[in-house]
């Protein structure tokens, strides 16, 4: 993977929840490759060892560990685990976080006339395990980790805590409320953090991803035959780049906010990466 420019975080101890996931392994990988010690924390630890070995392959250093972001003793788990073969957290990447369908409405709007179908869940048939799930997923999970690797970094000068917000956080999505929700609560937690901290040498910043077409999420965007879905287009009829992202693109951001060389003074700050989506009125 070709990265857009290299930082120096030689010795650094780099962790990234969610770091099997699509875009945090790019993540990972990019960090490695600034001769960073990455450890990978995702609740499927074959794929945190996956995306590991890769990094491994390609001659940086890399380890996954098992954790749940939802359960403190698991994360402190992990945290002993780290310690153990790394060392202190200098940096900490809250990538943890996703969606599901039982927090998701079926209709964009909500219709009178069929909101009582069977076949048909509107805002008032959300199901509240399914949307208490979604939410803590992303803000619960951005919060625990925090708590327990955030120890490491205090009164340690350059440590850095990036969370992964969302266009989400700045313009709601119709249908997924609670993960819209979650990453307007994540954007807001961050600054909170960031003043909290300014005065412990830890800078606390966010990305907020806008659309990436990804094998992930492919069978939503597109249809068997490559076309486009009725929600790409409109998509990328509010996108004024008119195109979705490549998790690449991401990583210009990812590596300026880790530098303390050019983002030193840098803190609080929710950046969109996300082609002008959430700055577009539609008109």
């Amino acid at each position: 993977m070709k990265i857009p420019f290299k930082i120096d975080l030689s010795g650094k101890v780099v962790v990234v929840t969610g770091g099997a996931g699509v875009l945090c392994s790019y993540f990972a990988k990019a960090i490695a490759a600034c001769d960073a010690k990455v450890a990978i924390l995702d609740l499927d630890k074959n794929k945190a060892d996956a995306v590991a070995n890769e990094i491994v392959e390609e001659g940086y250093e890399a380890l996954g560990f098992k954790c749940n972001v939802l359960e403190k003793s698991s994360i402190e788990e992990a945290h002993e685990a780290v310690l153990d073969k790394y060392g202190k957290c200098d940096i900490l990447i809250n990538g943890a976080g996703g969606n599901n369908p039982k927090a998701t409405t079926d209709a964009e709007f909500f219709d009178r006339d069929t909101f009582r179908s069977d076949n048909k869940k509107s805002f008032f048939d959300l199901d509240l395990d399914g949307f208490n799930f979604v939410f803590g997923l992303n803000f619960t999970g951005t919060l625990l980790p925090t708590q327990v690797f955030g120890i490491d970094m205090i009164d340690k000068p350059g440590s850095v805590i990036l969370n992964i917000s969302s266009m989400n956080a700045f313009t709601p999505l119709t249908k997924i409320p609670a993960y819209s929700a979650a990453k307007a609560a994540v954007s807001n937690f961050t600054k909170w953090l960031a003043v909290h901290f300014a005065k412990s040498d830890i800078r606390v910043n966010a990305m907020a991803p806008g659309f990436f077409s990804t094998q992930q999420n492919a069978a939503l965007l597109w249809n068997p035959d490559k076309t486009p879905t009725p929600r790409t287009a409109k998509i990328l009829n509010n996108t004024p780049m008119g195109r979705f992202g490549e998790p690449e693109e991401l990583l210009g951001t990812l590596l300026w906010l880790l530098d303390n060389n050019s983002s030193g003074f840098v803190t609080g700050v929710v950046i969109p990466v996300d082609g002008g989506f959430s700055a577009y009125s539609g008109v």
